[in-house]
């Protein structure tokens, strides 16, 4: 019987036919469609924030035939294909979860989430070859990672091992600090403010994190808050006609603020 995802794994193996499949699609390699598999990532968050579940269907769609795209091309270079893969997701699901698959008993999601970390510390220490030598509390954390989502994993694994701020009033404090250092380097060398504004932001995100919200989440919420404001600023400022660049500031600060008072 012949499933969904077989005939999506025909349809890939089609496409990268050198005999008569798409130009396009033969060309590609793990790099080349790489940025495009972070785009079809957001629009997924993006189907999920919306709560729009077509659209969501449709992104996770995109995003399963990234899997198979990636998995086509390492087959071919004889690497591993899609059952490979699958097979390693679903043992490692398996191992980071004995409470569930197993005899081993966890008693709150709490004491998962510690258990799912120290299987995963095992894990990496097994790939680095079960080397004695001491593995830092940061590896396996991807530079490649979006800034903010980097800086919230890093603060995350050095607050395991006991490197954090007491409360989020300390964090508060850190960034008013970082804030007062940034405006000192206004008329400093540019790798100043950028050291300064760097420290500001980490701190921003530390602080995201003691309140146990992704910064990603929280910035985005923001963006869309903007955005929402700023469309409907610009159609009440530009109602007779005008262009917005033409209007002054006090005129746009003065819609702003009525948009901002009716939000």
């Amino acid at each position: 019987m012949t499933t969904q995802i077989d005939r999506l794994l025909h349809i890939m193996a089609r496409l990268r036919d050198p005999d008569g499949g798409c130009p396009w699609d033969i060309e590609q390699t793990p790099k080349s469609i790489a940025p495009h598999t972070i785009e079809e990532a957001y629009e997924v968050v993006d189907a999920v924030e919306r709560d729009d579940m077509a659209a969501l269907k449709d992104e996770l769609g995109d995003l399963l035939f990234h899997v198979v795209y990636y998995s086509q091309m390492t087959e071919e270079a004889g690497l591993f294909a899609f059952d490979d893969v699958v097979e390693g997701i679903c043992d490692k699901m398996i191992s980071r979860h004995p409470h569930v698959f197993g005899d081993v008993e966890i008693g709150s999601a709490t004491a998962q989430t510690v258990a799912w970390e120290e299987t995963k510390a095992r894990e990496r220490k097994a790939k680095n070859g079960g080397s004695p030598t001491r593995l830092s509390a940061l590896d396996g954390v991807a530079a490649t990672l979006p800034a903010l989502t980097h800086a919230y994993k890093l603060q995350r694994r050095a607050a395991r091992v006991g490197f954090d701020w007491d409360d989020a009033m300390g964090v508060i404090d850190k960034i008013k600090e970082e804030a007062d250092e940034t405006a000192e380097t206004l008329n400093a060398s540019r790798d100043e403010q950028l050291d300064e504004l760097g420290d500001l932001l980490f701190s921003c995100v530390n602080l995201a994190r003691k309140l146990d919200i992704e910064p990603e989440t929280a910035l985005r919420a923001g963006n869309r808050k903007f955005e929402k404001r700023f469309r409907a600023m610009e159609t009440m400022v530009t109602a007779d006609g005008s262009d917005l660049k033409d209007k002054s500031l006090d005129d746009m600060d003065a819609a702003w603020n009525r948009v901002k008072g009716g939000a």
